[in-house]
């Protein structure tokens, strides 16, 4: 080892490695083989390059850093406590613990120093490139020759699994056609996975691979090389015109006698007498656990004052750029707390006439960009079907960083995620579309955007058998259901023009919740109120019309294209002296949030109660007592025909309806 690499760094790569294994080894559950192996590479990176503060997590000009494998979670906290973050030592010895904040992968709502959760595998190199997309797009709005506000790299460690997975081959291909320089990637590269050694399934020329779709790759042949990891980092930084991944040869489970570079190394304890074998093999005390040295706490604490240093320096630079730039700086600020307009709603279209959701978001689209200078659209190959683009700004590209409209092309996973990532970054606001049937792509990056309580705004188009001729590939029934039943997520469905505008301001209100807008292709007639702070869609669930004559003698709760024809079956129920009420269910995530006593208002227990909802009935049973949906695929036939043929037609829906009641 050269001697620009210390004893010192040796022992903090140890010392690390001991409190991952103590961690797994007190909770007699998690994964040692990635923090033995791949210490040496993080360390490096944190020590050497990482621009952070323990101090201050959120600080916005920090580089980030993402732990793909997040099985090697005790990788990360082992790091996150001694850099000194507030992840005290009793936290690593609760690991995965109730109550603590170290849990088994990482959530970043949860553990100071975490950027995302992580754990399926995929997910962290997928929403790195979002991160690095914001990066780039904030450096070209707001940075001025002679002041720089953002400038950061973003870091990722992954595994052969990450590299397997659909989600990171999207999102790696994007990131070398986009051609973000700022975004390095550490690849432990073990050869062994948890049936074998890779080679069972995993025999891609992986460096050659990322040649060939545009990044930058370097091979670091032995993983216990502090001086060429470091080097290698180091390269990665200079090239600006492509992302870097640097191969780094590793050996799961290193100082095991008995696990190293076995799969038994990946993810069970090493038990206590091969735990003591390891920690001599290290030269670590073989009879303490948990331990951190008095020299290497103080080498952390170094670095952690060289970034608060770093820290109260862009400060300052922040207040002189405040001075020269007061309008952008103000933008800026306003864009990094997420501010919206107190007005919003003022300035939302209005749609007296039938149209198509899918139109009316278009629509509402450019109101909103024109008050929301920070939001970022795109689209998955569809922008001319789904209707997301921000007139009048191009596509961001490699050479129009300040472009509003990302293409993410055919990549509807790597978007999802991306999109997470853009989000999770700051000072800026994406959305992505796409049709609701593909929502089953997005489906991992959708349950995690809900897990780790980041808005992104989802635009799903062709929402049922209405989508016509395309048939039953492209015709949704279960997704709508399947999203519904994520916790924390809020999946809006709009009645009309006017409730789809009204949605989008509740989506961008929210701050700890993803959002689905599920809309038309078809025109739908106006129905609802016009946008305004106090619109009943805040509720989820509204009287949309109450009975005429009395108590209603028949509920009929419905959403989105079937709020009209629940309107439409109304009428003909009250000619024939059926008092009718009809509730529009826009949200079930608001409406199952509102006190008891408006949601038995609403919907009163007793009354015969029919949903309607060209989809699964599949979670309507506690709503209604007798549901009216599709419980099996479409067909290919105009959308018209579809709806007859299926049921969905006034006088089809009057005849459930009157059966319910006996007449």
């Amino acid at each position: 080892m050269s001697a620009a690499i210390s004893s010192l760094d040796q022992q903090c790569v140890n010392v690390v490695r001991g409190l991952a294994i103590d961690g797994v080894q007190a909770a007699n559950s998690g994964h040692p083989g990635l923090p033995l192996g791949a210490a040496p590479m993080a360390v490096t990176l944190w020590r050497r390059h990482l621009k952070h503060n323990p101090a201050d997590p959120h600080w916005f000009n920090r580089d980030r850093f993402i732990l793909s494998a997040g099985h090697g979670s005790m990788l990360l906290y082992s790091l996150l406590h001694v850099a000194g973050y507030d992840l005290p030592l009793d936290e690593l010895r609760q690991f995965r613990q109730w109550g603590s904040k170290t849990p088994g992968h990482p959530e970043n709502h949860l553990t100071p120093g975490v950027e995302m959760a992580t754990g399926p595998l995929g997910q962290g190199l997928a929403t790195a490139v979002g991160m690095a997309i914001a990066e780039t797009s904030l450096a070209q709005k707001y940075n001025r020759s002679d002041h720089v506000l953002v400038d950061h790299f973003t870091y990722v460690i992954c595994s052969d699994g990450d590299l397997m997975e659909g989600v990171a081959q999207e999102g790696v291909s994007l990131a070398g056609h986009l051609k973000l320089g700022k975004l390095i990637a550490l690849y432990d590269d073990n050869h062994i996975s948890i049936d074998g050694k890779t080679e069972l399934s995993f025999t891609d020329d992986t460096q050659r691979k990322f040649d060939a779709i545009g990044w930058h790759t370097i091979r670091v042949a032995d993983g216990n090389d502090l001086e060429a990891i470091d080097a290698a980092i180091t390269v990665a930084r200079t090239e600006t015109e492509r992302p870097s991944l640097i191969l780094v040869r590793t050996i799961i489970g290193f100082g095991s006698p008995n696990r190293a570079n076995s799969p038994k190394a990946h993810g069970a304890p090493l038990g206590p007498d091969e735990l003591r074998l390891t920690k001599e093999n290290l030269g670590l005390p073989a009879d303490e656990s948990f331990f951190v040295s008095p020299e290497v706490r103080a080498a952390f604490e170094t670095s952690a004052a060289q970034g608060a240093g770093g820290q109260a320096a862009w400060e300052v630079k922040l207040d002189s750029y405040r001075a020269a730039y007061p309008d952008l700086a103000g933008e800026f600020d306003r864009a990094c707390a997420g501010e919206l307009p107190a007005d919003l709603t003022a300035a939302l279209p209005t749609f007296p006439e039938a149209i198509a959701t899918r139109n009316a978001s278009l629509k509402t689209i450019q109101a909103v960009a024109a008050q929301v200078p920070y939001l970022l659209g795109g689209c998955a190959d569809l922008a001319e079907s789904v209707l997301t683009t921000i007139q009048g700004s191009p596509a961001y590209q490699p050479d129009e960083r300040g472009g509003r409209n990302i293409m993410y092309g055919v990549r509807e996973h790597g978007m999802a995620a991306a999109l997470n990532g853009i989000n999770l970054h700051g000072g800026l606001r994406a959305f992505g579309g796409t049709f609701l049937i593909f929502s089953d792509y997005c489906k991992p990056s959708l349950r995690l955007a809900a897990l780790m309580q980041v808005p992104t705004i989802f635009v799903f188009s062709h929402d049922s058998i209405g989508v016509g001729e395309d048939g039953p590939t492209h015709q949704p029934i279960e997704q709508i259901a399947g999203m519904r039943a994520i916790p924390n997520f809020d999946l809006l469905r709009p009645a009309d023009g006017n409730e789809t505008a009204m949605c989008w301001a509740l989506a961008l209100q929210s701050t700890h919740t993803p959002t689905a807008l599920i809309l038309t292709r078809q025109p739908l007639p106006s129905c609802t109120p016009v946008p305004s702070p106090d619109h009943p869609a805040k509720r989820g669930g509204y009287v949309l019309a109450d009975a005429d004559g009395g108590d209603p003698k028949v509920v009929l709760v419905a959403s989105g294209s079937e709020v009209g024809l629940a309107l439409a079956v109304r009428e003909i129920l009250q000619a024939e002296g059926t008092p009718t009420r009809v509730v529009n269910l826009v949200s079930w995530h608001r409406y199952e949030l509102q006190p008891a006593e408006y949601r038995s208002a609403t919907l009163p227990w007793g009354i015969p109660t029919v949903s309607i909802e060209a989809a699964t009935t599949f979670g309507w049973g506690k709503y209604a007592d007798t549901t009216i949906g599709l419980d099996r695929f479409g067909a290919s036939a105009p959308g018209n025909r579809l709806m007859a043929e299926f049921g969905f037609t006034p006088d089809a829906v009057a005849n459930v309806v009157r059966k319910r009641l006996g007449a």
